[in-house]
């Protein structure tokens, strides 16, 4: 998987913080559009650092509104300096708000997981214990093995596991929402808006496993848990298994939720216009070429794909 030997220097990862404040957290003007297209153009380290840092609009997206324009919005600076808006945000990743985003944009390698990925890229890992995992765009994991359990712990994103069962060690998962448990599990785990989506395809699962009443999750199922503990059937308009045979696989999934699941594979900008977001998306797409998915869209669908620039795509009624 292609990676730029050049790293974006600090100063250009400051400059596409700032431009992602204006973007992701302001309506933009004509002429803010018309900037952001010429510095991302002018120099290839850009467009790089732009990739890092665009991101973190969806974590962003999770703190609170005040506080996350008194983060960044450089427009406030009589409250504070670009300087302290940085460093705000380095703190925030540090107490792990950002999660693995911040992390290597910001120059803090000592956070840096054991494995991750960047946007687009899919990964896969083998623990010492024989047990496959493979991470899923912009993800990152941490394991740790000792004579009495094996350890995951989800950073940020996405992952699979496939417990090797012949090791008798027990595997005890973290995430943000609480602690699982297994042995000889196959699951999936994914961070979202909603908390963590848990999918179980062999094996079982305990869900808070040292919790007064742990909940034993069976092959087949596929729970949504809550930041707060509590959990559901989960309702998808698509296999969430897909992404590790490379695909995106939907059945009748409102494009503005397609969209956004696409644009999870994609650096930059992708965004559905209101008035189409409602039409129905059916297939398995190859995640290897969103171009071509976005093509797809434009033929088979009454919409049109509109390039501000590569990093920049919009989708509105044909």
């Amino acid at each position: 998987m292609p990676t730029d030997a050049r790293a974006p220097a600090q100063a250009q990862v400051e400059q596409a913080i700032e431009w992602l404040v204006k973007l992701r957290f302001d309506t933009p003007s004509p002429h803010t559009e018309r900037q952001f297209q010429q510095w991302l153009g002018s120099d290839p380290q850009h467009a790089l650092a732009w990739q890092r840092v665009s991101g973190l609009g969806d974590e962003l997206a999770g703190l609170p509104g005040a506080l996350s324009r008194r983060t960044l919005d450089s427009t406030q600076r009589q409250c504070s300096s670009r300087r302290d808006h940085l460093k705000l945000l380095a703190v925030l990743a540090v107490g792990g708000g950002l999660g693995w985003a911040a992390r290597e944009p910001l120059g803090l390698p000592a956070l840096m997981a054991d494995s991750s990925t960047g946007t687009g890229e899919r990964r896969q890992v083998q623990g010492s214990d024989g047990s496959q995992l493979q991470l899923n765009t912009a993800s990152a994991i941490d394991l740790r093995y000792s004579s009495e359990q094996r350890e995951l712990t989800l950073v940020r994103g996405e992952v699979s596991l496939d417990s090797n069962a012949s090791d008798n060690r027990p595997f005890r998962i973290s995430t943000r929402v609480g602690d699982l448990g297994t042995h000889d599990g196959q699951l999936l785990l994914r961070e979202n808006d909603q908390g963590l989506l848990l999918a179980v395809r062999r094996g079982e699962v305990t869900l808070f496993p040292f919790s007064p009443s742990p909940r034993l999750v069976h092959a087949g199922e596929v729970l949504q848990v809550s930041p707060t503990g509590t959990y559901a059937l989960a309702s998808l308009h698509g296999d969430p298994w897909g992404w590790t045979d490379g695909v995106l696989s939907v059945q009748q999934m409102p494009l503005g939720e397609f969209v956004a699941e696409l644009s999870r594979y994609r650096p930059g900008l992708l965004r559905c216009a209101p008035e189409v977001a409602a039409l129905k998306v059916s297939g398995t797409y190859q995640l290897a070429d969103t171009e071509k998915i976005l093509r797809l869209l434009a033929h088979s669908l009454p919409v049109r794909i509109d390039y501000r620039t590569r990093y920049w795509v919009s989708i509105g009624a044909a």
